[in-house]
């Protein structure tokens, strides 16, 4: 069943993390980018159809702002005993089939997806100055099956905001996708009420 975005109030502060990477198997965390302009954390999956429809633009997003200010990260957190597709191992193939420039972490206790109050993949929070979040929402108005070409537009044009210190529009639209596959006991009070 598809889902929304929480929409986390613009201008809360990025939650800390520090969590594998999957491919390098380095330890990345939220200070790691404290020397950037920004941060774009993605909490995408494998198997999710939403995400599979624009990973290739998350990859292009990845190509074309990896010399940029700009930090990228994406974050799976999804339960990999019911998603095994969703598992470490597979998603550095992913990120090595599609080509992902920026690291793709493993939130293997679901903390950082409940304090980010991620409710879906992909689901996109961007952050500027001082670490305040500037966009919450969807890559564009592309969905599976609309016809609708993937552009990244809406993303991008935070990006370019956060990246030359502007303010971004505040007309923000929630992501949709697939829910966060929570552990058994473990789902937030967040996303069921």
């Amino acid at each position: 069943m598809a889902v929304t975005s929480t929409m986390l109030a613009l201008g809360t502060e990025a939650p800390d993390f520090s969590l594998p990477d999957t491919v390098s198997g380095d330890m990345v965390s939220l200070a790691d980018y404290s020397d950037k302009s920004g941060l774009l954390v993605m909490f995408i999956c494998n198997h999710c159809p939403y995400v599979k429809h624009v990973r290739e633009e998350l990859a292009r997003l990845g190509n074309d702002y990896a010399s940029s200010d700009l930090g990228i990260v994406a974050i799976s957190s999804n339960d990999i005993d019911v998603y095994p597709a969703d598992s470490p191992e597979a998603m550095k193939t992913e990120a090595q089939t599609f080509g992902y420039s920026f690291r793709y972490l493993y939130d293997e206790t679901q903390s950082v997806a409940a304090a980010y109050t991620a409710m879906c993949t992909p689901d996109f929070f961007l952050f500027g100055a001082e670490n305040k979040l500037a966009y919450r929402g969807r890559l564009d108005d592309s969905r599976p099956d609309s016809g609708i070409p993937v552009t990244g537009k809406e993303l991008r044009a935070a990006m370019e905001a956060v990246l030359a210190g502007e303010t971004v529009s505040d007309q923000q639209l929630p992501s949709m996708g697939c829910s966060i596959k929570w552990k058994t006991g473990s789902t937030p009070a967040y996303f069921t009420s």
